[in-house]
């Protein structure tokens, strides 16, 4: 790519078009309460919407994760906003429970056009040499995941329309977001045709299997924990802490993705080689603060939580992308990032489809102490694997 299209004002915009796709992708977590009232089903249905969701994601990564190195960033995400678009319209005039089921498919694939496209497009956008392209990229898939709750729970507690209004937002800012992508330049030099890229089969080059394990692993825990908070922690807050106000259960939730923000930005201060397992540490304290908040039903123990999970969550993700990223050839990257969100993903569905089907024999809590010992053994086992084989840091002047 020429250096004068590499710059922070083309980098930061893609970033905002990055976190207006993924904000999308989390609106409807504060409002799954007022579905529940207004097409009654139960808890283990709520995990199975959300769950959907993270099925569309995977789909499309192992379907089409490699699709923007082939055709190009920019037209790959034009494919997202449409589907972010669709999603919108399903979730602004659902009418029964199917509705539901339809918007979140398609905002996951959304979802699953932008992980590995609008990573690699934002990196590869940002200032030649800079350590700075991760750290926007993570930011923004995190930082809008955390804008979605937050303004859905704010518009539906105090503004009317509360299953309406925020999707009209939504798509206005879907609709400026297409504006600004239109004026970016395209980073894929050599293009081929939509009819060469082919589904992805399971793999990685030789260079990036040493460290996708470990990176892979940390993912998935700290997926799974967001993928917790974001389906059953609205229920949690308000059926066991009397905790009914949407705003607050929006905010706890962005919490734990601004928190991840925050972990990320401390990647560039401890490196990547100690970002992994000192974000394995930080999820495990997360693990248990959440433990402690379902056992004796407190609010603080389950912002604590949110807070140290979260930046944990962060420490570990952009140390695991850095490091595939910077392992993996130019043209080869996408399909890379795309299988580690492969993994990443697989951590908000599989888990949280079964704390759902736990909830009715033992309960929310006995469900989530299950989830939680499940995964602590998980994130134990990838920190003291990486203390003894620890991330290689690569030269100078890689993917940071």
């Amino acid at each position: 790519m020429d250096g004068d299209l590499r710059g922070w004002r083309p980098c930061l915009l893609a970033g905002a078009v990055f976190a207006v796709c993924m904000a999308g992708t989390t609106l409807p977590t504060p409002l799954y309460g007022l579905y529940q009232d207004k097409f009654d089903f139960s808890e283990l249905t709520v995990t199975v919407v959300y769950a959907v969701y993270a099925l569309g994601v995977i789909g499309v990564l192992l379907l089409a994760g490699n699709a923007s190195d082939a055709v190009g960033r920019r037209p790959v995400l034009w494919w997202g906003l449409g589907f972010a678009a669709a999603s919108a319209v399903c979730f602004l005039f659902a009418t029964a429970l199917g509705w539901l089921y339809v918007g979140r498919l398609l905002s996951g694939l959304s979802a699953g056009l932008f992980t590995g496209a609008a990573s690699a497009y934002v990196i590869e956008l940002a200032p030649r040499g800079s350590s700075r392209g991760t750290f926007v990229a993570t930011a923004a898939n995190m930082g809008g995941l955390g804008c979605g709750p937050l303004l859905a729970g704010v518009l539906a507690q105090y503004a009317d329309w509360p299953l309406y209004l925020v999707f009209v937002v939504h798509l206005a800012l879907v609709a400026c977001s297409a504006a600004v992508l239109l004026g970016l330049p395209e980073t894929v030099r050599e293009r081929r045709p939509l009819n060469t890229v082919r589904p992805q089969k399971p793999g990685l080059p030789p260079r990036v299997r040493p460290v996708f394990g470990p990176a892979a692993v940390a993912s998935f825990v700290g997926f799974a924990l967001f993928g917790v908070f974001t389906s059953v922690s609205p229920s949690f807050l308000a059926h066991s802490l009397d905790v009914h106000n949407r705003a607050v259960s929006g905010l706890v939730v962005a919490l734990a993705f601004f928190a991840s923000t925050a972990g990320q930005l401390a990647v560039g201060r401890v490196g990547v080689a100690r970002s992994l397992p000192l974000g394995c540490t930080a999820l495990l304290a997360g693990l248990a603060l959440l433990a402690g908040a379902l056992r004796w039903d407190l609010l603080p123990l389950v912002v604590l939580s949110a807070i140290v999970g979260g930046a944990g969550q962060g420490l570990s993700f952009r140390g695991a992308l850095s490091a595939v990223a910077d392992a993996a050839e130019e043209d080869q990257r996408a399909a890379v990032i795309s299988a580690l969100f492969v993994v990443a993903y697989a951590g908000i569905s599989v888990p949280v489809i079964g704390v759902g089907l736990l909830v009715s024999p033992i309960g929310l809590e006995g469900a989530g102490l299950v989830f939680i010992a499940c995964m602590a053994l998980l994130v134990t086992g990838a920190g003291v694997y990486l203390l003894r084989r620890p991330v290689p840091v690569t030269e100078p002047g890689g993917v940071r």
